[in-house]
């Protein structure tokens, strides 16, 4: 039987999400698993690597059995998963440290480290600050836990942990996928390889370092015993993935130079795509990463929990999202409106990690629904900063709209305000699955089954409701936009205090 399926699994920080599909982009089954975040202290977050690989097994699982599939109909398999965090594995490859997510701050101080010995040269090179990802977190566990850092033959992230678990992979084998370089603090993004002078300045020895390797790349198969946990046949292709937000502006057709990713999940992304490596030394806002489709490139920042902090006072207040939400949509623009400040777990771009989050300019007249409206504008008025920043960077970059997704992209009233912000059409995905489906392109690109990347993402990846901005309120939101930026300042220099 000819093999026409293809497997995406996404390992998110809410949970691990699994998607069949066929050739032609039609989901056949999903599974969900959802996370078991521990948070022992403050401050800390983490996750057990293997509670991870089960998840992908089980949802995997439940995908094929529930499709009722054929093993041998599925091409290959693809796992994407959460790109700022970092997993120690030992020598037979597996894990010697929790998963260190990216939601964790523990390493706040060596940030302040890595800025202060060579800030401008990391971003030249990987094109992304040091904040809360690899570098910062390395250097953490080589100062902080040394005995468990001897231990640690290789760092990796949970989706080529997975990956290397499913096929039996060692630390020599061990590797990480080109999209993730540009938050590693230690890598050549444009040369595709680890840098040696900034490995040496850290005093970190590269063999610690994973492999590189593009996103197609088949890393290998599917071992006989974690096939028989997959419901799949062993042997089965098994591609190298990307990071999760690569593999969802890859799901949103943002494959072409001018198309922008507005990823509306647990953190709030905001992306653009260009043809060139641009890093941000100046702002120290952008990263710049690799695209999943070769020769592009994605500037983009995100709000850490931006997303989250919907979630948060959607359980405070006792009140369902669609309430709160419709609540916010009656509410019309205004400069007497609050402003809110998102940065609840510290701002990563730029990395200001002691900045919390804030309601400003509250008055007697504002209710529950002006509270949330202002938590919708509040990740839109980042988004407007970024946008400034990219065209500092790209005078010419034009933009052509912007592709929503995530579970944020079904609220009409966040899109208008986005809209709005930022002066330019928002477009929901009508099919989108996320980072799963991004995978699972991957997972087909790499078995040969698609042959042109940005064509087949273009046919899977169908636009839905489109919301265009009102010319009206251009002057009203630069107004907002500029009183932001002042209220960060100000905030900033506070909590430094």
């Amino acid at each position: 039987m000819a093999a026409e399926c293809v497997i995406g699994a996404d390992i998110g920080t809410q949970g691990v999400k699994a998607v069949l599909f066929d050739a032609a982009g039609k989901r056949l089954a999903s599974a969900f698993r959802p996370s078991q975040l521990h948070r022992p202290r403050p401050g800390v977050v983490e996750e057990d690597p293997e509670f991870q690989v089960a998840a992908v097994c089980a949802t995997v699982r439940e995908c094929v059995k529930s499709s009722g599939v054929a093993k041998d109909t599925v091409a290959a398999v693809a796992i994407d998963g959460q790109m700022a965090g970092v997993i120690g594995i030992g020598g037979d490859g597996r894990a010697v440290t929790p998963y260190d997510s990216w939601l964790d701050t523990r390493c706040a101080p060596f940030i302040r480290v890595m800025n202060e010995r060579a800030g401008e040269e990391i971003i030249r090179k990987t094109g992304g600050p040091a904040s809360f990802n690899h570098g910062p977190k390395i250097l953490w566990w080589k100062n902080e836990r040394p005995a468990v850092y001897r231990r640690i033959r290789s760092f990796v992230q949970p989706g080529g942990y997975a990956a290397a678990r499913l096929c039996g992979l060692d630390a020599p084998l061990a590797f990480i996928d080109a999209t993730y370089l540009h938050f590693s603090g230690f890598a050549d993004n444009c040369a595709g390889t680890w840098d040696t002078a900034l490995c040496a300045k850290f005093a970190v020895d590269p063999a610690k370092l994973p492999q590189i390797v593009a996103p197609r790349k088949i890393i290998g198969g599917i071992s006989r015993a974690m096939a028989s946990r997959c419901g799949l046949k062993p042997g089965t292709p098994l591609a190298a993935g990307c990071g999760d937000t690569a593999a969802s502006f890859l799901a949103c057709g943002a494959t072409r130079k001018g198309i922008c990713v507005d990823v509306a999940g647990t953190a709030s992304v905001f992306a653009a795509t260009t043809d060139k490596f641009l890093p941000d030394q100046k702002h120290r806002i952008l990263s710049c990463g690799q695209s999943a489709v070769s020769g592009l490139w994605h500037p983009y920042a995100y709000v850490n929990g931006g997303g989250m902090n919907l979630e948060w006072f959607r359980a405070e207040i006792g009140r369902p999202l669609a309430e709160l939400d419709a609540a916010a949509a009656k509410i019309p623009w205004s400069d007497e409106l609050p402003i809110f400040v998102p940065h609840l777990a510290g701002r990563v771009n730029p990395a200001e990690p002691a900045l919390r989050g804030a309601w400003a300019g509250l008055t007697w007249s504002h209710g529950v629904g002006h509270l949330y409206r202002a938590m919708l504008e509040g990740v839109a008025l980042e988004y407007g900063i970024y946008l400034q920043t990219l065209r500092s960077l790209h005078p010419q970059f034009r933009i052509a709209e912007i592709h929503v997704t995530g579970g944020g992209e079904r609220s009409r009233t966040w899109n208008s305000i986005k809209a709005g912000i930022l002066g330019c059409r928002v477009v929901q995905m009508a099919n989108n699955e996320g980072a799963p489906m991004g995978a699972a392109l991957l997972a087909g690109h790499a078995a040969g089954l698609f042959k042109d990347l940005d064509a087949v993402a273009h046919r899977w990846a169908r636009a839905g409701a489109v919301v265009i901005p009102s010319r009206s309120i251009r002057a009203q939101a630069a107004r907002r936009l500029a009183r932001y930026r002042q209220l960060l300042d100000h905030l900033n220099a506070w909590s430094l205090q």
